[in-house]
């Protein structure tokens, strides 16, 4: 591959993998709102609340393991295999090292979760969601860890069947913890956050699995090659700091705005959690398509083709197109029934929540376009090592728009849909500044081995 021109084929060979990766982490979340929506819309709201809250909390640390993917992809483009495991492995390491860091944010967010106004309701079953989830967050970072050698190698293949394989786990154990089936009592939000964990302990021991295999301990040396490694761990460090930080900041930003929808009432709490639900749909399978030009682009400057690289990015990008414009015309033609999925078993009626979020998810759509293009360029840039410009731009970009949020809101009280509007303008600004950083050629001069 890295001695030919890059194909359609190639892109696909590593990237649809990874999309249909990330797609049945979509149907997971999605499942787990629906299945909540039955209990009430404060269940629906109070899911989506504690679930991005806690990745926002551990987001900081799973960027920097999962920077694994750029160092692998670029020592298996330079052909020195052992250096992919080790790199892994010093991952593997940092995870075990931060999980009891994770726990002081607890207490932070519960006090985070009533300055922002949300109803009594929803904060105790946020924050009952969000503790658990906490308690499983050492699992998050270790298949990180070993989603990053994977999709390093390019066998993103594996990824994917262990994603199916917790998808297939998580959704029938949420259904049984949430409701009470066969035996088991209702445990509502508990249940959901256990069945989750349920499901990413699945993803986690598959990948441990072949990562430990003979194959993979005869051609990378997983197992005898499992011992720190500090110049390797400083460089994960330096490197994968930027990102994670990116991660962190730029989900915490994003998420302060969440709150802030919420905090104008249930009604409008449940129209976001809908559309984002669907929103989901698109914005995730992207972010497999991310992974992937990572991957390609570091295997691709690992071996000095950096025209490869290019391509690559480019070829990337026209998957994402034809995929965002399939999202916005199912979000313009088909929001009705869709927002009727959820708002048709809410009890307690719908009579705000289905109009508003019919209107959300019609303008949803057109930020879909901007969502694949940060994402791929993002991905492009980091894979070359160009971590530290992507964290900058992303995250003022991010702050800005979370601070203009909390003027609009708690200041001025524009409508919501004003507010998604701004959000819009917001998605679209950073791929374009992405787009013209990529165009400069400055990752071109980066070494990151």
């Amino acid at each position: 591959m890295n001695k030919k021109q890059l194909s359609l084929q190639d892109i696909l060979a590593i990237a649809l993998p990874m999309i249909i990766s990330q797609a049945s982490e979509t149907i997971m979340l999605f499942a787990d709102r629906l299945f909540l929506s039955r209990l009430g819309k404060e269940f629906m709201a109070a899911a989506m609340s504690g679930g991005l809250t806690s990745f926002t909390v551990v987001s900081l640390f799973g960027g920097i393991v999962g920077y694994s993917n750029a160092l692998v992809a670029q020592y298996y483009g330079a052909k020195r295999l052992k250096k992919c495991s080790q790199s892994a492995n010093q991952a593997i390491f940092l995870s075990v090292f931060l999980y009891p860091v994770l726990f002081l944010s607890i207490p932070i967010v519960y006090q985070f979760f009533k300055l922002v106004g949300h109803s009594p309701a929803q904060l105790t079953l946020e924050f009952s969601y969000f503790k658990i989830l906490m308690l499983g967050s050492i699992l998050f970072l270790l298949r990180n860890s070993l989603t990053g050698f994977f999709l390093g190698i390019g066998k993103t293949r594996i990824v994917m069947f262990a994603n199916i394989a917790g998808m297939f786990v998580n959704i029938p154990a949420n259904y049984i913890l949430i409701f009470g089936k066969f035996g088991f009592p209702a445990m509502g939000m508990e249940g959901a956050a256990i069945g989750t964990l349920l499901g990413s302990s699945v993803i986690f021991l598959i990948q441990l699995l072949v990562y430990f295999s003979r194959k993979y301990r005869n051609l990378y040396n997983t197992a005898s090659e499992f011992r720190l490694k500090l110049d390797l761990l400083r460089k994960l460090i330096k490197f994968g700091t930027p990102a994670g930080l990116e991660t962190f900041l730029n989900v915490g930003a994003f998420n302060i705005f969440i709150q802030l929808m919420h905090s104008y009432s249930a009604d409008i709490a449940a129209a976001v959690t809908i559309t984002f639900n669907y929103d989901m749909v698109a914005f995730i399978p992207m972010i497999g398509l991310s992974f992937a030009t990572t991957t390609i682009v570091g295997q691709q400057v690992g071996a000095k083709n950096y025209k490869g690289a290019r391509v690559g990015t480019i070829l990337s990008m026209k998957v994402g197109l034809v995929y965002a414009m399939v999202m916005m015309a199912f979000f313009i033609f088909a929001a009705g029934p869709l927002v009727r999925v959820f708002t048709s078993g809410l009890p307690g009626g719908s009579s705000v929540i289905e109009p508003t979020a019919i209107i959300l998810l019609r303008l949803a759509s057109l930020y879909t376009i901007g969502d694949v293009t940060q994402l791929v360029f993002a991905g492009a840039l980091r894979g070359a090592g160009d971590t530290k410009f992507v964290m900058k731009v992303s995250v003022i970009l991010h702050w800005i728009f979370a601070g203009i949020s909390f003027v609009l809101i708690k200041v001025l009280v524009v409508s919501p849909i004003l507010m998604w509007i701004f959000m819009i303008i917001f998605v679209l600004s950073i791929g374009f500044v992405l787009v013209l950083r990529y165009r400069s050629g400055k990752w071109e001069k980066i070494k990151l081995i």
